[in-house]
């Protein structure tokens, strides 16, 4: 390498970074400053010029603290920018609350999922409380260490997308004094709060509304079968065309199916064949999407009509809008979380079972005739 010319500059970095020119060229980064400490209540009650013991009744809202000291107390603590240590209050409870919940849903990415949350949370924040929120991704397993999880952080309350077949081991949870809400499936093995979608009613609507337009040759394309929301749309789907003395034809009506990729395959191999459906009822969002991207690739987009269950994203600006059967998911996220906090506060075991009803959603690829 040649010279190094000298332009006039500072070759050291404002960002700590010195260049060794006569070495390798490697970077020799300066010590890293430490993290400031957080502001204690020490801190609040120095600059405030009162005691750690009126800093203590400020901030856990007791009474008797006179005016003119909380002003100096929460301006002081404004300007350090103070957060109260919730972990070190909460060992001081009497009721050993946390100011925090669980929730368990199927995939936090779905927009499903992500809509019960926000419904919860919605909820949640009235109560100043936090959500602690993870993804089961149909796995009992993964279901059954996340409540242990969750447990020993000793959350005040569970809302849970059930998974696992059996969830008679949730008693000893509930038992420990854990209160918890289902939402969107049945538990199995323990009676508990729940809230559902009318998923029979929603499928029944679609199917019918494909009858009236003149389909005989609908295919069913569902979710896995050991889920109850899958079971329910899909027996809705058979009670349905057999109360219309319309034929099933069985390679037409595939469960267990998983993901866009999937579904994507399987409804290409309908189209493979000579004799086809007409019309397609997807029971799961990332279903509905699986079969949009194969109408496209085989051009049937204006020719197979396709109704799906759950609304997702940009569906009415596809080519063409995608009819669907419309369910609440944040309604349905904010009344199980109103139950929860109902059993928290007053300590009981219910067995109370919510329906939120679904509707159907018209755009133009539910309204395509059969040829």
């Amino acid at each position: 390498m040649g010279g190094v010319k000298d332009f006039g500059m500072d070759v050291t970095s404002r960002n700590d970074t010195v260049m060794d020119l006569e070495g390798d060229l490697e970077p020799k980064m300066a010590a890293p400053r430490a993290i400031p400490a957080r502001p204690t209540m020490k801190d609040v009650a120095a600059r405030a010029g009162v005691s750690l013991k009126t800093v203590s009744r400020v901030v856990n809202h007791e009474v008797g603290v006179s005016p003119e000291l909380v002003t100096k107390v929460e301006s002081a603590a404004a300007e350090l920018d103070y957060r109260p240590d919730l972990t070190a209050s909460n060992l001081r409870r009497s009721d050993r609350r946390t100011s925090t919940i669980g929730l368990m849903i199927e995939d936090v990415s779905n927009e499903f999922s992500s809509a019960v949350h926000a419904g919860v949370e919605d909820v949640a924040r009235l109560h100043q409380v936090a959500v602690l929120g993870a993804s089961v991704h149909e796995d009992p397993q993964r279901e059954s260490d996340l409540v242990r999880a969750l447990s020993s952080r000793r959350v005040d309350g569970l809302v849970l997308t059930p998974t696992a077949g059996d969830h008679a081991y949730l008693e000893r949870e509930r038992a420990n004094g854990l209160p918890m809400v289902f939402v969107d499936r049945l538990p199995h093995g323990i009676d508990a709060d729940c809230v559902l979608t009318d998923n029979a009613e929603g499928t029944r609507l679609a199917i019918e509304h494909l009858i009236a337009l003149g389909h005989q040759r609908i295919a069913f394309m569902g979710g896995l079968s050991i889920l109850d929301t899958a079971t329910q749309r899909h027996q809705s789907f058979i009670d349905t065309m057999r109360q219309h003395h319309l034929p099933i034809n069985p390679a037409w009506v595939v469960r267990n199916i998983k993901g866009t990729d999937e579904a994507e395959k399987v409804a290409s191999g309908f189209f493979a064949e000579s004799n086809q459906p007409t019309a397609i009822f997807a029971a799961q969002n990332m279903i509905t999407m699986g079969v949009v991207r194969a109408l496209k690739l085989a051009e049937l987009q204006h020719h197979v009509a396709l109704i799906g269950f759950d609304d997702f994203a940009l569906a009415d600006l596809l080519d063409p809008p995608v009819a669907v059967v419309a369910q609440d998911p944040r309604r349905m996220g904010q009344i199980a979380a109103e139950l929860l906090f109902e059993r928290i506060r007053d300590g009981k075991i219910s067995e109370e079972l919510h329906i939120v009803p679904s509707r159907l959603v018209i755009r133009q690829s539910g309204e395509i005739r059969p040829v």
